[in-house]
């Protein structure tokens, strides 16, 4: 049974909250969209910037949702791509120990069986008919 460190939980319930509140903070107040210009912007003419959007459109929800999903397929094909590498070396320990443990059985029998057999017998003492009641 594997236990979990208390530092562990700590880290990993830490580690969600703050992407769920990153979410959350990006559903409630989007970016801004940033505006390319071709001149370079100086003090003297400066753009308006446009007011904040109180809302995200429903476009803006659907790629971030994309988004998400996006990084969450990355990040499992990339461990699975790993697992998937690995796999041969695994099997192959795994292999490997069967091996061992096999000539490790078969040499404890012949040492069993041929101790036995090359052992000089030793004389039995004799046991008194009582005691075997």
């Amino acid at each position: 049974m594997m236990t979990r460190q208390p530092h562990q939980d700590d880290q990993q319930s830490r580690v969600f909250y703050e992407l769920s509140a990153l979410i959350l903070n990006l559903l409630r107040h989007p970016p801004t969209p940033i505006q390319f210009s071709d001149e370079v912007s100086t003090s003297t003419r400066r753009q308006p910037r446009p007011a904040p959007l109180s809302q995200i459109t429903p476009a803006g929800f659907a790629s971030l949702l994309l988004g998400i999903s996006l990084a969450l397929m990355l990040c499992g094909s990339i461990t699975f791509f790993i697992g998937f590498l690995l796999m041969p070396w695994v099997l192959g320990l795994v292999m490997l120990f069967y091996v061992a443990g096999i000539i490790s059985s078969i040499s404890m029998l012949g040492r069993a069986i041929f101790c036995h057999t090359l052992s000089p017998s030793s004389p039995r003492k004799s046991v008194p008919a009582w005691k075997l009641l």
